[in-house]
C-alpha cells in the first residue's frame, strides 16, 4: 500500500463544547449551558464505528483532542470518551495523547480521569499572563488559575505540558508581551505555542475590527514581539522547530507534524477535518446535525478529492513550517516519479537567491529549509508555492 492510500496513524478528535466563545475564536464551538453534551458522545461513538468500518485503522501513534474546551466534560464523561477511543482505535504504546484544555477546567478529579484514561500531554490555552488583557480577548480564567492548572496537572502525574501565548493582541504592548514571556519561562515547561491573533469573520473581534474600534498593535510592534519571542525562547534553549511552536529536545508536538508533513489523519465530531486516501472531508458544524447525521450515516459536510497538483502544494506550504524543512525521499515517497526541481526547480532558485530559502545536505538525501530571514518571511514564501493548478489549466 502507497504512502497516499494507507490508513491514518493519526487522530484529530472535535469536542466543540466551552463555557463561553471567546471574541476572537472562529472555530465549531458553542458555550456548554444546555447542550446534550451525552447524546454528543454517543454520536461520536457511531462515528467511530463507522469511520474504522470505512477505513481499517492501523496503529495510531497520535491522538489530538480538540475544541472548543474538551476539558469541560465531567470526569465521568471525561472517562466514557475516554474509553470509546481505546475501543475503537489500536493506540501505539508510545502514543502522543494530547489534550487541549482551559486553565480553571482541570481540577484534580478530571486529571485523575484524563490520566487514568491515556492521555498523556495537556496543550493550556493560557494566551497571556495579563490579566486585563485576558479579560479584553474574553478569555474567563485569569493567571492564578494558570499556577493553579499547571500545578493540578503535575500532581496528577502529567510531564509533558504545553501552554499557547498570543501577540498581535489589542491593547497589547511589546513591554506587556515580554512581561508574559518571561512568567511563562519561569515555568521550565517542555514546550510553548506562540501565535499572533487573526481577525477572522464571525467573531466579535471582526466586528469591532470593521467599526475600527479594535486598537491592534502595529504592523512594527507586531514583528518586534515575534522576533522578541524566536530570541528569548532560543536564547533560553528551546528548539525552534516550527514557525510557532518551540520545545525542549524530545517533547516536540507530533500530533501537529503529521499535518506539516501533509500525512493522514483521521477527523472527527462536528466540524472536524480529516485527510486520508488523496480526499479531504469537513463534517457537519451544529451539534444537533451531527448527532442527527450519525444516527444513519457519517456526518460529511463536504467531501474534495485532492488533485495531486494540490498535494505537492500542500507539501510544501506545510512542510517549510518545520524548522527542518522538508526532504527530497519524502517528497518521491508521496509523489513517485516526480522530483523537487522538475515541479518547483525556478521558485527554488529565486528563494535560494533571495536568501529566504537554504539547501540540506545529507548522506543520503537533501531537501531545503527556511532561514532565518525565511521564517520572518514565512507567508511569502509559503505563498510562492501556489498556483500550479491554475498554471496547468492554461
Amino acid at each position: 500500500m502507497t504512502a497516499i492510500h494507507a490508513a491514518p496513524r493519526a487522530l484529530y478528535i472535535h469536542i466543540p463544547f466551552c463555557t463561553n466563545k471567546c471574541h476572537y475564536c472562529d472555530f465549531t464551538s458553542y458555550v456548554l449551558k444546555g447542550q446534550p453534551v451525552d447524546d454528543y458522545l454517543d454520536a461520536l461513538e457511531r462515528e467511530m464505528v463507522m469511520t474504522t468500518a470505512a477505513m481499517p485503522p492501523q496503529m495510531i501513534d497520535t491522538v489530538f483532542v480538540g475544541g472548543g474546551t474538551p476539558t469541560v466534560l465531567t470526569p465521568p464523561q471525561m472517562e466514557r470518551f475516554l474509553a470509546s477511543v481505546k475501543r475503537h482505535f489500536p493506540l501505539s504504546e508510545q502514543v502522543e495523547f494530547t489534550m487541549e484544555a482551559n486553565p480553571g477546567t482541570t481540577d484534580p478529579e478530571k486529571l485523575a480521569a484524563m490520566f487514568a484514561g491515556g492521555v498523556n500531554r495537556i496543550s493550556f490555552g493560557v494566551q497571556s499572563f495579563n490579566n486585563a488583557l485576558l479579560e479584553k480577548i474574553g478569555r474567563i480564567h485569569n493567571v492564578d488559575d494558570v499556577y493553579r492548572s499547571l500545578e493540578n496537572a503535575r500532581a496528577a502525574g502529567f510531564t509533558n505540558l504545553s501552554i499557547d501565548l498570543m501577540f498581535g493582541l489589542p491593547g497589547q504592548t511589546v513591554e506587556t508581551l515580554e512581561d508574559s514571556v518571561e512568567k511563562a519561562l519561569a515555568l521550565e515547561l517542555p514546550h510553548y505555542s506562540l501565535y499572533s491573533l487573526k481577525v477572522e469573520e464571525n467573531t466579535l473581534f471582526h466586528k469591532l475590527y470593521q467599526r475600527d474600534e479594535l486598537p491592534l498593535p502595529s504592523e512594527d510592534e507586531e514583528f518586534s514581539m515575534y522576533t522578541h519571542l524566536m530570541d528569548r525562547l532560543k536564547g533560553a534553549g528551546y528548539q525552534h522547530y516550527e514557525i510557532s511552536n518551540f520545545a525542549r529536545p524530545g517533547y516536540e508536538g507530533r500530533h501537529n507534524s503529521t499535518y506539516w508533513r501533509n500525512e493522514p489523519y483521521y477527523g472527527l465530531g462536528a466540524g472536524a477535518h480529516g485527510y486520508a486516501g488523496r480526499e479531504r472531508h469537513i463534517n457537519v458544524k451544529g451539534v444537533q446535525p451531527y448527532i442527527d447525521y450519525t444516527l444513519t450515516k457519517l456526518p460529511r459536510l463536504e467531501t474534495n478529492a485532492v488533485s495531486e497538483l494540490e498535494a505537492i502544494e500542500d507539501f510544501m506550504m506545510v512542510g517549510l513550517r518545520l524548522l527542518e524543512g522538508v526532504r527530497a525521499s519524502s517528497f518521491a515517497k508521496q509523489f513517485p516519479g516526480k522530483t523537487l526541481e522538475q515541479i518547483f526547480g525556478p521558485i527554488i532558485e529565486k528563494l535560494l537567491k533571495d536568501g529566504l530559502l537554504e539547501r540540506i545536505e545529507e548522506a543520503d538525501d537533501y531537501g531545503y529549509r527556511l532561514t532565518d530571514k525565511g521564517v520572518l518571511f514565512g507567508n511569502d514564501v509559503f505563498g510562492s508555492f501556489i498556483g500550479l493548478e491554475e498554471e496547468a489549466a492554461r
